[in-house]
């Protein structure tokens, strides 16, 4: 496991990323003023983070090698739509109900990694 919840992105100061378990993947948070860039407020914790407002991500879902095969030989995929909506409160990630993934609605503990 790795030292904390969240971490600083090298070069980026006012960058903080989470490993995100609905999307499997990691969420980054701005959490310094930056002329055209949403922020967040952050209480400082680097275990135990609170953002404001809930963090809305959104793409599409990734293809697998398989997917990707098929797309090689000349078939069209259609992109599947992914939307990661949540509260981050005192360590916890709050899933609301508009996201698209497993988690949907449920709570859970962010992990160190």
């Amino acid at each position: 496991m790795g030292e904390h919840v969240l971490h600083h992105v090298e070069n980026q100061p006012e960058l903080l990323i989470f490993e995100c378990p609905g999307c499997e993947c990691c969420h980054g948070v701005n959490v310094l003023p930056i002329p055209g860039k949403p922020c967040w407020g952050w209480n400082g914790d680097m275990d135990k983070p609170t953002f404001s407002p809930s963090i809305r991500v959104g793409g599409t879902v990734p293809i697998t090698d398989e997917q990707a095969q098929r797309i090689l030989s000349g078939e069209k995929i259609e992109p599947v739509p992914l939307i990661c909506h949540s509260f981050v409160k005192d360590g916890n990630i709050e899933f609301l109900g508009d996201c698209t993934h497993k988690l949907a609605g449920k709570t859970v503990q962010l992990e160190r990694w």
